[in-house]
């Protein structure tokens, strides 16, 4: 499918493995300006060079790396239309025991860095015709998972946030989404299935299966689109049917 994102410029995320990468891929093959940006240097190149992609070394959680990210793209391509928030996940763990500094980081990881990058941003998507932001959240800003007590208690505090950008965006023709996967088949969750998942695991979803990282790049080439163009402030679930709730 031919979604017209020709020549538009995406900046993505944690794009040298996993969901960011199967992102970056789906955003190439349509023809989009892609910028990579991850922490692993040879990973990313290599992804980078693979996919004619420009790559850009660093954390979103360090100021001075996300501001040159942003620099280098506006350099290369003139201009930002598409923003893909996405960063690994904080360590798994109960609730009972965590300490403050174990909540800071999270914070810092998942939603500060989101908020730092997406002002930084801001400028370039209101003069784009096509602003769009996605954010990469979690099936447990649905329904909280079992041991990831800290991606339960933040992750849910960037669904607020977008929704809010949503609305104060809105006027300005730029869209704002998140995108909840589930149990989606990563280097990820060989944490979580070290010997791969059991056929009990596998009944708890719907679909039967895994997701495929495939499956939620191209919702978010869908969302980039115009013809995701009257849809913002949604959380949309990339989960085969795992979490149950209504909404």
């Amino acid at each position: 499918m031919h979604l017209g994102l020709r020549g538009r410029t995406a900046i993505v995320c944690g794009a040298s493995s996993g969901i960011g990468l199967a992102i970056a891929e789906s955003l190439a093959e349509e023809n989009a300006n892609v910028v990579m940006f991850a922490r692993g240097r040879e990973a990313l190149e290599r992804e980078a060079e693979r996919l004619g992609a420009l790559a850009v070394r660093g954390d979103v959680t360090i100021p001075r790396d996300v501001e040159r990210l942003v620099a280098r793209t506006v350099e290369a391509f003139g201009g930002i239309d598409i923003l893909v928030n996405n960063s690994g996940g904080p360590p798994r763990g109960p609730a009972v025991g965590l300490a403050a500094e174990e909540v800071e980081r999270a914070v810092e990881l998942l939603l500060v860095s989101a908020v730092r990058l997406t002002e930084l941003c801001l400028p370039h998507l209101r003069r784009s015709s096509a602003g769009r932001i996605v954010n990469i959240a979690s099936s447990s800003v649905r329904e909280p998972v079992d041991n990831l007590a800290l991606s339960n208690s933040v992750r849910p505090g960037v669904i607020g946030w977008a929704k809010t950008l949503a609305r104060e965006l809105g006027p300005d023709g730029i869209t704002v989404n998140s995108i909840a996967p589930g149990r989606i088949d990563t280097p990820r969750l060989v944490e979580v299935y070290p010997d791969g998942p059991s056929e009990a695991d596998l009944r708890t979803i719907p679909l039967r299966r895994l997701g495929l990282p495939r499956e939620v790049g191209d919702v978010v080439c869908f969302l980039a689109s115009d013809r995701g163009s009257y849809m913002t402030g949604t959380v949309i679930a990339v989960d085969g049917g795992l979490t149950r709730g209504l909404l």
